[in-house]
């Protein structure tokens, strides 16, 4: 006991000495500790205030996107059940890929085409070759239409303002830099072409709706009702399948520049933009990045971040799958921002793409109900997929139109999956992370994911349909 009061004093006199010192301290330095504490309350609250408050993306009273179809419809029935809209399924192709245009439009034929029979159009920068035309002719059924049409020289190719010399030199220099797909003309071109030309396209005039097809990518379940009646009764206007990150390189100031367009033309920046803001990078990885940080980026013209300091999350919609409404790429909003971006000569100077220029502008000018996600869809562009399982009790096993159903010919039924007759490569329901469709989703989904699942990168297949164990990636 003795020791232990002993020891009691010693700490008692050593406190007393260090709060001394720190009074001393205090008095001597109060300007600076009321600075430091001042600076350290701007770090703790103003992240509070831009994330919670400024820029909150608080979930709707109910979910605003759902599946228009789970499991199988008859197909011949959902053929006639609503008025047929004014579309076309749409390939971008080249005479060297035959055998992968065949392959798709074999594989979309029988998944959907069949009973729906909407024309094909492809279109090609070149004329097609007799060969293209007539193989492809002979691989579908006499009664598809399908059109070849030749991209006009003035919607393919270099705008005006820019000149092939300039352009050339600055892809070589991305071509340096190792920028993916940075040194192919070809590839520049087909960028800007579906980022804004393609829609006032001669070909597509009689349409309003249009599903966007890529050789070689393989539909992995059947279609069985109308998306294009779909999306129409449904009021929407953008469909997607899959969500993921843009390569950095490749757009540095796209960001920054739709950002300084919607500035300039008075557009309001809604809760669906506020979705694109990157906001776990601040701290220690919590929260958005601090003040000082936004500050500095936004002066520099940092990659990705706007004049105002916010970044992009970079992510994004995969444009090689779209269902969409052509009337809101060809008004008036939507053109402007692509005259406005194209007079910026980011398509050569940089490498933007087509479906960062999509995303964003779906993102700017749209409401979060007006996007849609195909989740219902079965679908593979190597190397990623999405395929949401056959949906229990829903795969019209006896029709006639459907084939009867066969042990092995399809992935098994399972709990919570979507899907109708698809056959999915494993059970997980896609093989890339969900991170950027959860974000992208958010603004249409009424609940948010737990803490524990987004710690076990347990993402949402999509809204309303929770992770699964064997789905972390």
């Amino acid at each position: 006991i003795n020791r232990l009061t002993a020891g009691l004093a010693v700490v008692s006199a050593y406190l007393q000495t260090f709060t001394r010192h720190l009074r001393r301290l205090a008095r001597r330095h109060s300007l600076s500790l009321r600075l430091f504490v001042l600076v350290a309350a701007i770090c703790i609250l103003e992240p509070l205030v831009y994330s919670f408050y400024l820029h909150r993306v608080s979930p709707p009273p109910h979910d605003l996107d759902a599946p228009f179809q789970v499991g199988c419809a008859d197909p011949l029935a959902a053929a006639t059940a609503y008025p047929r809209e004014k579309a076309a399924l749409v390939m971008l192709a080249r005479n060297s890929e035959l055998d992968n245009v065949i392959a798709t439009a074999q594989n979309i034929d029988v998944q959907f085409n069949r009973w729906f029979n909407y024309p094909l159009v492809l279109l090609n920068d070149e004329p097609f070759t007799d060969d293209f035309v007539a193989r492809v002719t002979a691989s579908l059924p006499a009664n598809r239409t399908i059109r070849f049409e030749t991209i006009p020289s003035s919607h393919w190719g270099f705008p005006s303002h820019i000149s092939p010399q300039t352009a050339r030199g600055w892809m070589a220099d991305l071509d340096r830099q190792g920028v993916f797909h940075g040194g192919e003309e070809s590839y520049h071109h087909m960028c800007r072409f579906y980022s804004g030309t393609f829609f006032t396209l001669p070909a597509l005039k009689d349409y309003r709706w249009y599903w966007r097809l890529e050789p070689g990518v393989q539909y992995t379940c059947a279609i069985t009702y109308d998306p294009f009646a779909a999306m129409a009764r449904h009021g929407k206007v953008y469909g997607f399948t899959t969500a993921l990150w843009e390569v950095p390189e490749t757009c540095p100031s796209l960001f920054r520049e739709v950002d300084a367009f919607a500035h300039d033309y008075d557009i309001p920046q809604g809760v669906n933009w506020d979705a694109l803001l990157d906001m776990e990078s601040g701290l220690f990885g919590i929260g958005p990045p601090v003040l000082w940080k936004r500050w500095l980026a936004a002066r520099r013209g940092d990659a990705h971040w706007t004049k105002g300091g916010d970044r992009w999350n970079l992510c994004h919609y995969w444009s090689n799958f779209e269902i969409a409404d052509l009337n809101f790429f060809r008004g008036e909003q939507y053109q402007a921002l692509f005259r406005y971006l194209d007079e910026k000569g980011g398509f050569y100077r940089e490498r933007w793409g087509d479906a960062p220029a999509h995303s964003l502008a779906a993102h700017l000018l749209l409401p979060p109900e007006k996007l849609h996600h195909f989740a219902d869809f079965g679908y593979l562009h190597e190397p990623f997929y999405q395929c949401p399982g056959n949906a229990p009790n829903g795969q019209l096993r006896h029709s006639k139109e459907l084939g009867l159903w066969e042990e092995g010919n399809y992935s098994e039924e399972m709990e919570g999956s979507i899907g109708c007759r698809c056959l999915c490569k494993e059970e997980r329901r896609r093989n890339l992370s969900g991170y950027c469709l959860e974000k992208l989703q958010a603004p249409a989904a009424a609940r948010r994911m737990s803490w524990w699942d987004r710690q076990q990168n347990r993402f949402p297949y999509s809204i309303g349909m929770p992770g699964r164990k064997g789905e972390e990636i």
